[in-house]
């Protein structure tokens, strides 16, 4: 047996883990790039695939899922698995799915007519939360607080469309930071000349536009649940929202003690996880007014160095482990459990 893993020098992907852990345990491997043209055949002598691609590489964005599914059609092994991130980095179809399975969505509109998006406008009340299909630490994502704003967002949705990144905001975001002594301002200074210069991924991608998508507002929300589920393991975090505003998402604000995990988010993330046959799967939890849990977002990929300080995690019958784990390893012991 051996595995191929997609090496990635980047801070927060997992493939440096994957390396030592197969290193540490003796697990025979080599590394591939996926990015090659001849990459299939390279994966001949291999029986299972360890790639954590972006949501927002260019070369990741066009082939990403493609090869997974080709190679899962060639009884491959693969980690994230299709089911996992078919619909990675898209809003849109994680909202399908979730209601195919009657998963609890936070409710949910898409329109790809303006002028139904207008109509539902006029009938709706407010405030409502505005995503683009893509992006993440809440980037593309706006409290929509009459229908007014509503009305210039549904406007731009079906004419100019939207940038993959909202440049402005990072660099405001990225400026807040650098003044209360978390950035450098040279971090700062290149947020400024993304505003003006597009990035590969954008010019590759294009803008958003041709559809609208909305989520309830749910009030009260001053933190997100983050549930992470590997195989039949699962780990959380809550995440504060950010100073005067409603997203929790790249706040950087953590907790990670254990009484602060609602399990009731735990226990909905392995019931969808077993509904969909996925190998890693992230969950963000809000609540309602009822102080229900709802699912807002899913991916398979997370920013690993976030986690290192959680005490224990969860067994699929809810059963806590204390101390320190190695996720990216539990992700090869798995494939590896699939492929024997």
């Amino acid at each position: 047996m051996k595995l191929a893993i997609h090496y990635t020098n980047t801070k927060g992907y997992f493939s440096k883990r994957w390396i030592e852990y197969c290193e540490i345990n003796n697990i025979p491997f080599k590394i591939v790039n996926c990015h090659s043209n001849d990459i299939v055949d390279n994966l001949k002598d291999c029986d299972g695939l360890l790639w954590h691609f972006s949501h927002a590489h260019h070369i990741d964005y066009q082939i990403g899922i493609k090869l997974i599914a080709s190679l899962e059609a060639a009884n491959k092994k693969v980690v994230p698995n299709l089911n996992s991130c078919w619909h990675f980095d898209d809003k849109v179809a994680q909202k399908y799915l979730l209601e195919a399975i009657e998963a609890p969505l936070i409710k949910s509109w898409v329109f790809y007519s303006e002028k139904e998006a207008l109509q539902w406008m006029r009938n709706t009340s407010f405030p409502k939360v505005f995503k683009l299909k893509g992006g993440a630490g809440s980037a593309n994502v706006k409290l929509v607080k009459n229908s007014s704003h509503a009305r210039k967002l549904i406007n731009k949705s079906f004419n100019t469309g939207f940038r993959q990144f909202n440049r402005k905001e990072l660099f405001i975001y990225e400026l807040k930071k650098w003044k209360a002594k978390k950035s450098k301002a040279k971090d700062v200074s290149i947020a400024f000349l993304k505003m003006f210069k597009k990035s590969t991924y954008e010019k590759v991608k294009g803008k958003d536009n041709g559809y609208v998508y909305f989520q309830e507002f749910l009030p009260n929300n001053d933190f997100d649940i983050r549930i992470v589920v590997i195989g039949q393991k699962a780990f959380g975090i809550k995440r504060m929202s950010r100073s005067n505003d409603f997203r929790a998402s790249g706040s950087g604000n953590i907790i990670y003690e254990k009484n602060q995990i609602d399990e009731r988010c735990i226990r909905i993330a392995f019931d969808v996880v077993s509904k969909l046959n996925t190998n890693c799967l992230t969950f963000d939890f809000l609540y309602d007014i009822k102080k229900e849990p709802l699912i807002a977002e899913i991916s398979y990929g997370f920013f690993q160095d976030a986690y290192d300080y959680c005490p224990g995690y969860w067994d699929d019958q809810l059963k806590w482990h204390v101390g320190k784990f190695n996720p990216q390893g539990w992700m090869i012991e798995d494939l590896i459990n699939n492929i024997i």
